[in-house]
């Protein structure tokens, strides 16, 4: 079973998890925001040196790959990019709402579905639905939510809603059918079956080209005050 680096920055979650075996060996996470650039590398070289300790032989790093913050994509990917080729291992890329589905996927009713949800600022989110089974029911998408959304698929069934992009739908989206779990994040250490089932089909990304799924281009604020 191989020995796999995760790293998961699409949020204000930092976290870095080391697992072999289908077993995580080691997990840091930082919980503050806005840490991702001073707290991903001490994480990763933690996870080095325990490899380095116990005699291990890294097989691979996975990461998350959005949609999600764009900073924090951008530092998570740099990162394993580097990891990947300085350890000549591959690369593996997980979409970051199916390791959120994967974390909710236990104790629901088969014809219930999922819907993960990332803050996309104002009353945007970015979202993917799944079924009880972890297919696509609804590619990702941008969605600017109002009270009819997702109105169609809440006709004939539940949707679980959570991530921190529906925590501010909640008022909104009142249909019955509608429920929300509060406090779902995407984390390292969730990444570790979905990881290791990659290894096992050899479903790797380049890593020298590869590019995480930012969904929207990045918009840069402008300073209402000019300083001279």
């Amino acid at each position: 079973m191989p020995t796999i680096i995760h790293i998961e920055t699409a949020t204000e979650v930092c976290s870095c998890a080391l697992s072999s075996g289908g077993k995580v060996l080691l997990n840091r996470e930082n919980l503050n925001g806005q840490s991702h650039a001073t707290s991903l590398g001490v994480f990763v070289e933690e996870m080095i040196q325990f490899v380095r300790d116990n005699g291990m032989k890294i097989d691979a790093v996975s990461v998350s790959s959005g949609p999600g913050s764009y900073t924090g994509l951008r530092i998570g990917v740099s990162e394993a990019k580097g990891l990947s080729y300085g350890l000549e291992v591959p690369l593996i890329a997980i979409p970051t709402h199916k390791i959120m589905a994967w974390m909710m996927r236990t104790g629901i009713e088969p014809d219930h579905l999922l819907c993960p949800m990332i803050d996309a600022r104002r009353m945007e989110v970015y979202a993917t639905i799944f079924n009880a089974n972890l297919e696509v029911i609804r590619a990702t998408s941008a969605d600017i939510v109002d009270k009819e959304s997702y109105a169609e698929l809440l006709k004939n069934q539940k949707i679980l809603f959570f991530g921190n992009g529906a925590e501010k739908c909640k008022g909104i989206i009142l249909h019955p059918n509608a429920s929300f779990i509060p406090a779902v994040k995407p984390k390292a250490e969730a990444m570790t079956a979905l990881a290791e089932n990659a290894f096992a089909a050899s479903d790797f990304v380049d890593s020298a080209y590869f590019e995480p799924f930012y969904l929207k281009e990045f918009v840069a604020t402008v300073p209402k005050k000019k300083i001279i």
